[in-house]
């Protein structure tokens, strides 16, 4: 079930994330922004086809809302490429942390958003996309709550306290 969960990040899908995490934090104040770059999936099913897709991504606090700047550095079929042609970029998705993600997945599609991607990291962990873009602009992502990603959220809030604009680009490996 998603009914009544916080949204916990919304992502947008940009040419360059780390240009876009520099524009956030210049206009709103956000960060700093912890960026992964090729992002490794075990495993990537974009709308039950088996993909390749490299991404990098840059997290950064503001807020209570952690904000995702995603660019896809391969060609080809994806969630991304879905809602955005080549040079294109705007709001991608808003992610929620669930307790089951099947339950979670199981709702969703009962009310009318199919599964656009479904994708494993190297160390795991499991999160969905499921497609509302018909009903509400954008795609919803689905996490589970596990520790690594508890905590990988808590980290990126607690690097934003106090966070006085220096240093604001940080470089990490997920995966």
């Amino acid at each position: 079930m998603i009914a009544g969960l916080p949204i916990r990040q919304i992502a947008y899908f940009v040419e360059d994330a780390r240009v876009a995490a520099m524009a956030h934090a210049a206009t709103f104040g956000s960060g700093p922004y912890f960026v992964a770059d090729n992002i490794p999936l075990k495993s990537c099913l974009h709308r039950d086809q088996q993909v390749f897709l490299d991404h990098s991504s840059a997290y950064g606090q503001w807020n209570d809302l952690m904000i995702e700047f995603v660019q896809q550095n391969n060609d080809g079929p994806s969630v991304f490429r879905d809602m955005f042609a080549q040079g294109q970029e705007g709001l991608h998705h808003v992610a929620v942390i669930v307790d089951d993600l099947e339950a979670a997945r199981i709702a969703c599609e009962q009310a009318g958003f199919t599964t656009a991607l479904a994708a494993e990291m190297n160390d795991g962990f499991r999160f969905l996309m499921m497609d509302a873009v018909a009903r509400y602009g954008h795609m919803i992502e689905l996490y589970e709550a596990m520790p690594v990603l508890t905590g990988f959220y808590d980290f990126v809030k607690q690097a934003s306290v106090g966070f006085d604009g220096r240093d604001l680009i940080r470089d990490i490996t997920l995966g």
